[in-house]
């Protein structure tokens, strides 16, 4: 079953690594997987084109059946495999509605976390502006207020949406995640911290942690004056 998909990601990518954590979340461990260096340009090679004319990552493909995005990659895996390992999407409709909304609010985060982080890789020199920094920061900061909002409102000990592990979790704390790596401050932000720490300890976040942040724990401190 496992034997017939194979993933190529790339080491603390948060979109690869939802597919990770699903794939480890729905018991199906013994996927092929190709880990590629971004910064080789692997993901641009011969292999991941063939299946994802974009040249980016997650490339994922199941039988004849390919699935790149990382929200469609997920969403596939819990519906063709639902009775298996843990229940991603609820039942019930209230909490089903939550779970969806926190999922693709995800989305928002992850842009404006982009916006952030990417601006000095992506902007040339001479086209960056002091002005545009602080808007994308100020954004960011709000955002995450927003997301610290929803925590506090929740009882101690909760994921994403609600008691239960489901897929607002495997969309929004590889996000989290990066946050913190890249210096989010734990004071600023507790009830977030309380989130990352619960979550972390998960068995299928600890088998799919990116490799190179093993290596080096503590990465660039961009998010650190938010």
């Amino acid at each position: 079953m496992a034997s017939s998909m194979i993933l190529y990601w790339g080491s603390g990518s948060p979109p690869c690594w939802r597919v990770m954590i699903a794939l480890e979340e729905k018991n199906l461990q013994g996927y092929q997987q190709k880990l590629l260096s971004f910064e080789k340009n692997e993901h641009k090679s011969e292999p991941v084109m063939a299946i994802n004319p974009r040249g980016q990552l997650p490339s994922f493909k199941h039988g004849d059946k390919i699935i790149n995005e990382s929200f469609g990659a997920c969403l596939y895996l819990e519906n063709q495999f639902k009775s298996q390992g843990t229940q991603l999407i609820p039942d019930s409709a209230a909490e089903q509605a939550l779970v969806y909304q926190r999922m693709f609010e995800t989305l928002t985060l992850q842009q404006k976390m982009a916006d952030v982080i990417y601006y000095t890789w992506k902007v040339p020199e001479g086209e960056r502006h002091d002005s545009a920094v602080k808007r994308n920061k100020e954004a960011l900061s709000a955002e995450l207020q927003l997301w610290e909002g929803y925590f506090q409102k929740m009882d101690a000990g909760s994921y994403a949406a609600g008691k239960n592990f489901t897929m607002a979790d495997v969309m929004v704390f590889p996000q989290i995640a990066y946050a913190f790596r890249f210096g989010l401050s734990q004071e600023k932000f507790p009830k977030l911290e309380e989130y990352h720490n619960l979550v972390k300890e998960r068995s299928s976040v600890q088998a799919s942690w990116p490799p190179h942040w093993k290596e080096t724990p503590q990465g660039m401190e961009i998010l650190k004056d938010l």
